[in-house]
């Protein structure tokens, strides 16, 4: 399935005392490479709500491996799990620079009409896209 690369430098604020990444900021990570992960195919989150869709997490697992650091370049790798149908999945990989995976994990989205604030099918924008 489609899979975008996001790099990252990790930021001072983004750690705790001991310089490592605070565990709730990966899904921050996360979030930043669904993003670029959109935007690379053509959207981005901005014109899709302007265009009515509204994509809230519904589900989010992280399995934390080793700890980003201060100043780390980390690689954030978004792969779409399937085809959408009323909800989008990606798994990520987090990698440090010297290769070494940092956390796996997953999200599920749901598409939202901000109109009616009711679940809805994938817009069809994207899933023409998604067939190219």
């Amino acid at each position: 399935m489609k899979k975008n690369l996001t790099k990252l430098r990790v930021r001072y604020g983004e750690t705790d005392q001991m310089g490592v990444v605070y565990y709730g900021n990966y899904a921050q990570y996360l979030e930043q490479g669904r993003t670029e992960w959109l935007r690379e195919l053509g959207f981005s989150y901005k014109w899709m709500e302007a265009n009515n869709i509204h994509l809230p997490v519904v589900n989010l697992n992280i399995d934390y491996k080793q700890p980003a650091l201060y100043d780390d370049l980390i690689t954030i790798t978004t792969t779409l799990r399937k085809i959408p149908t009323i909800k989008i999945e990606f798994d990520y990989q987090i990698h440090n620079e010297s290769g070494e995976l940092l956390v796996n994990a997953s999200t599920t989205l749901v598409f939202i009409n901000s109109i009616t604030k009711k679940i809805t099918k994938a817009p069809e924008y994207l899933l023409n896209k998604l067939a190219e």
